[in-house]
């Protein structure tokens, strides 16, 4: 049994592999804030969770961890995670010396990246195939499989397209330059646009347009042209089979997908090249609820995934 944990900001989440690639169990709690805390989740997270399929701890083969922020994944050290409140912490070797099990630590994109990957090959055969996993949240980042490879670049930064700027007019990004694509296709570009009471802005936002709201028809248009041009960097910079769409606004389900594919195709119409590159049947919505992170975490733990 392999085990995968995502610690994100308000909850963790976790789930077992069998050898079969199947999901076995899940487990969902609040997350700690600070180091200790964060320890405390990850080791009650796997209490719970060998309760549920009924092992104990040493049956476990493998146990790997998706935790935002920068992270070593060669060290399982994770540098830093301010939404954790976490500063230099060896948690891949903490929770290995408690449990006495191999942990691996990953960023949370990357490992969701490959809980995506691992799903398209249960669901349709095409895991050999090259994937890019398209963070939606209150930012905005990438998660790219190559040939069966996680792609981290030289210095781990490959698929932060978030901070590729689109227009050096633009509003001011959180990374100190203007107009990157975070500040047009995240959450948060959404709050700042679509001010609202409703606590899920982007929920709010498209049913005001699709009630003819001409501001949040707007605000949705803008929105969907920056995640179409998403997709094209990413097809165009790693040529990519598939483009899987995930993170917190994915949950806009079959209304952002149309959305993305329809201002994909209408690049195309105006471009022989895009066209040529089919862009618009390249994009996908992950599942609704689909724990992609827990999922990928699994998999790096057992080092089923080697590293480029």
């Amino acid at each position: 049994m392999r085990l995968g944990i995502d610690i994100g900001g308000t909850k963790t989440a976790a789930v077992a592999i069998g050898d079969d690639g199947a999901l076995g169990g899940e487990v969902r709690m609040p997350t700690g804030f600070g180091a200790e805390a964060v320890v405390e989740t990850a080791l009650c997270t796997v209490e719970r969770m060998t309760l549920i399929v009924g092992v104990e701890a040493s049956a476990i083969s493998s146990i790997g961890i998706g935790i935002p922020g920068a992270v070593d994944a060669a060290t399982g050290r994770v540098a830093h995670a301010v939404n954790l409140g976490l500063e230099g912490l060896d948690l891949g070797r903490r929770l290995a010396d408690r449990l006495g099990v191999e942990v691996r630590v990953e960023n949370d994109v990357k490992a969701a990246a490959l809980g995506a990957h691992h799903l398209l090959g249960i669901a349709d055969g095409i895991a050999a195939h090259s994937m890019a996993y398209l963070n939606l949240g209150t930012g905005v980042a990438a998660g790219i499989v190559l040939g069966g490879r996680l792609h981290r670049g030289g210095h781990g930064v490959a698929g932060e397209i978030g901070h590729v700027p689109l227009d050096p007019a633009g509003a001011r990004c959180a990374c100190g330059q203007r107009g990157c694509l975070e500040t047009v296709a995240s959450g948060s570009a959404i709050a700042r646009q679509w001010p609202t009471a409703d606590p899920l802005p982007a929920r709010g936002l498209f049913a005001a347009a699709a009630a003819d709201d001409g501001r949040a028809m707007e605000v949705r248009e803008r929105f969907l042209t920056g995640v179409a041009a998403a997709v094209r960097l990413l097809v165009l910079t790693t040529d990519v089979d598939v483009v899987v769409i995930g993170g917190g606004l994915a949950a806009l389900g079959d209304p952002l997908l149309a959305g993305t594919r329809r201002i994909l195709n209408g690049w195309a119409a105006d471009s022989a090249f895009l066209a040529s590159l089919d862009l618009a049947s390249r994009v996908r919505v992950i599942p609704l609820g689909f724990p992609a992170a827990a999922v990928g975490a699994a998999l790096v733990g057992e080092h089923a995934w080697p590293k480029s």
